[in-house]
């Protein structure tokens, strides 16, 4: 049953794979905010995943978020989420990334339940 509180947590490796360089969304070797951005949309949905109906899935829809601080390549990066809104199918999270050094990004996540075939095949049908 999902209730607002539930909490998530992951971490990922800053790396050339997802450095600003690699990803295109800057010039330098450092981890990139797409990379932090995927870490922030994982984190939510492993959150919940387990408190969901056989068949549904969590899709993103909204994403408000800042990143505030660089992060070298070799440092471990952490994302934090926790359940904030329930309001129907819309689950708000707030989310938080940080390095070794301190929080690095930090903002509010929205995704919305839904059931995974059906959306998967409207989705191929466009």
């Amino acid at each position: 049953m999902l209730t607002t509180g539930i909490k998530g947590k992951e971490t990922v490796t800053a790396a050339e794979s997802n450095s600003a360089k690699t990803m295109g969304s800057g010039s330098l070797d450092v981890f990139a905010t797409p990379a932090m951005v995927a870490l922030m949309e994982k984190t939510a949905v492993m959150s919940v995943e387990s408190h969901l109906e056989p068949g549904q899935t969590t899709v993103g829809t909204a994403l408000d978020i800042k990143h505030s601080a660089a992060t070298p390549l070799g440092m471990t990066v952490t994302c934090e989420s926790e359940l904030v809104a329930i309001d129907g199918r819309k689950l708000t999270f707030a989310v938080t990334a940080s390095d070794e050094r301190g929080v690095i990004g930090s903002g509010m996540h929205e995704r919305f339940i839904v059931d995974a075939e059906r959306f998967q095949e409207k989705t191929n049908n466009k």
